[in-house]
């Protein structure tokens, strides 16, 4: 392997070839945790793994078996339901201390967190999905300018283990009682063995990728990261490439697995985000066409394995327009059998796709 192929083995690692038929929780059950700020387009990069369609995906996450929760880095994750507390335990003492100053300036400590929490419980027990607003006006907090009481409540809530999504009510994200929607396990994991779960899943489902590709996905120190990938070590494979280590499961095939492809993935895919440094995944200096310095992240246009432009869609009442922008200058001739990668998007949408 050279460094030019690790984006085609990171493709196959992330089931973006479909070689194997799966279910929208076992994609995600396979991540261990797949970013999720953006509902819509995290819902298709779930999709763009697997056959099923948008609807089947919302009923994976609106029955619970997928749960979309704050978990890692202080951001939106879809988790499998069977991955949720493991992951919690080990991830939310590190997140609550990212925010734990920010919660103190808006009057919330130990005692305070626990009131709200109650009060909380008592408004969702009984299977009982309420959105945020809905939340805050019974707890008697008021929306003001600038106040981030609203998201911190129901951040620490769900760090806490007591809510997660509920079902979608319209376009609005409700919440739940996670133990109302997954059952509590009955033995649970060291902190070591949980660090070294979350490694292996990191390694086999986004390798090869290196010890600060891990530290960032999962917001752990490089220290921290080295100890769980030194418990797992003879569970992984590693190659060395320009004087850097990278790690990466014990079934990924040697050989190149390099194969015609077009993909249009969305915001915010593990493709991108999942890594430290990510020119692997370029061909040319584009970068700062695709994310941002404060993080925002664009749909990207995806050809054997590098990106080389990228889309927005647009719902309209009977199809959806899709635009797009290449950053070097493509025929016509070759941007129809680019846009052969979109027929994808529009089996999962169901809704015709009109491109311009």
């Amino acid at each position: 392997m050279i460094h030019s192929e690790i984006s085609h083995h990171r493709m196959t690692a992330q089931k973006l070839f479909k070689t194997t038929q799966c279910s929208p929780q076992e994609v995600v059950k396979h991540f261990g945790a797949m970013q999720a700020q953006d509902y819509a387009m995290a819902k298709w990069a779930i999709g763009s793994r697997c056959d099923a369609s948008e609807k089947e995906i919302e009923e994976a996450v609106n029955s619970g078996k997928i749960i979309r929760t704050h978990i890692l880095r202080p951001t939106w994750h879809f988790v499998a339901a069977d991955d949720i507390y493991w992951m919690l335990e080990l991830s939310a003492p590190q997140v609550k201390r990212l925010f734990a100053t920010m919660a103190k300036q808006h009057g919330f400590d130990q005692k305070k967190f626990g009131q709200v929490n109650a009060a909380i419980e008592k408004l969702l027990s009984g299977n009982n999905h309420l959105t945020r607003e809905e939340i805050m006006k019974e707890l008697n907090i008021q929306k003001k300018a600038g106040d981030l009481s609203p998201v911190i409540v129901m951040m620490n809530a769900e760090l806490d283990g007591l809510v997660c999504n509920g079902r979608m009510k319209g376009k609005q994200i409700t919440y739940a009682l996670l133990e109302e929607r997954v059952e509590k396990p009955k033995t649970k994991l060291t902190k070591e063995e949980g660090l070294a779960k979350l490694a292996q899943r990191y390694f086999e489902s986004h390798g090869p990728a290196t010890l600060l590709d891990f530290s960032w996905w999962s917001g752990f120190s490089p220290t921290i990261c080295k100890s769980a990938i030194d418990a797992i070590e003879l569970h992984l494979n590693r190659i060395t490439i320009d004087n850097q280590i990278f790690w990466f499961g014990k079934n990924h095939k040697e050989e190149n697995p390099f194969r015609e492809s077009v993909q249009f993935l969305p915001a915010f895919d593990e493709i991108l985000i999942a890594y430290k440094t990510r020119e692997v995944s370029f061909s040319g200096n584009h970068q700062s066409k695709t994310f941002t310095n404060n993080g925002i992240f664009k749909p990207i246009i995806l050809e054997n394995g590098k990106v080389i432009g990228i889309w927005k869609r647009t719902i309209k009442k009977d199809h959806i327009k899709i635009e797009t922008e290449f950053f070097n200058e493509t025929e016509s001739s070759k941007k129809q059998v680019l846009f052969e990668g979109i027929k994808a998007f529009e089996n999962y949408m169901g809704t015709k796709i009109v491109i311009e």
